[in-house]
């Protein structure tokens, strides 16, 4: 098993490797700094999932304002200037200048679905670090699927349209890519999401309680292959 928080320095060295080429830039916004600037511009927040506010878990809600851009218009000295004072900030991907640098016409093969078109744009300029989360979600995932030479990354239907977003960072990093299949949500009797941090109960425990292979299948909407 992959322990994240064993391999920082890999990420580390792969946020460093997107600095050089001039794709991060820190961040010094607060999310209310943000939200004012977007109402202050006469827009609504509004947000899709994993934009400008990502964090490591994949259940980060479809929620929070887009970036505008604000610290991108810093000049150097001034973003030197506030890292030597300390000020806290996090990592953001230059959204259009990733853009740049690949091929037009991203996609991924989704198993049952064939080749489907990636769109990152709406991500914005996403969070990749920051001090308290030093790699996100988003570039945690990516690099790991390379380095286990993953061929199929099976997820839940909530996180397809996060793969645009991996899609660019494998095609910025020379990464390979893999195929994916995005399943649906499984939820309890209320249709509400099934999820470690709801102690949703597990498969420990319900074969615990005494429910079989059958029954488990069962509770999940799966005829019994019998």
């Amino acid at each position: 098993m992959r322990v994240q928080s064993r391999h920082l320095p890999e990420y580390r060295a792969t946020l460093d490797k997107l600095a050089a080429r001039g794709l991060l830039y820190p961040c010094f916004c607060t999310r209310a700094d943000i939200a004012r600037e977007i109402a202050a511009a006469g827009h609504a927040p509004h947000g899709a999932e994993g934009r400008g506010l990502a964090t490591t878990s994949p259940d980060a809600p479809a929620t929070g304002p887009v970036y505008p851009g604000t610290c991108r218009r810093l000049s150097p000295a001034e973003r030197q200037a506030r890292i030597d004072r300390g000020d806290a900030y996090a990592l953001r991907l230059d959204m259009a200048a990733a853009l740049a640098e690949v091929p037009q016409g991203l996609s991924f093969h989704e198993l049952g679905e064939g080749r489907l078109r990636c769109d990152p744009a709406p991500f914005g300029d996403v969070v990749l670090a920051r001090r308290d989360i030093p790699a996100s979600y988003h570039l945690c995932v990516t690099h790991d699927d390379a380095v286990q030479g993953v061929t199929l990354v099976t997820r839940g239907l909530d996180l397809k349209p996060a793969t645009s977003l991996h899609r660019l960072l494998q095609a910025l990093l020379g990464w390979p890519e893999p195929s994916y299949a995005h399943h649906r949500l499984l939820t309890d009797a209320s249709g509400r999401r099934l999820a470690k941090r709801d102690k949703a109960p597990t498969l420990q425990a319900l074969r615990g309680a005494g429910h079989g292979p059958a029954a488990v299948r069962a509770m999940a909407g799966f005829p019994d292959p019998a």
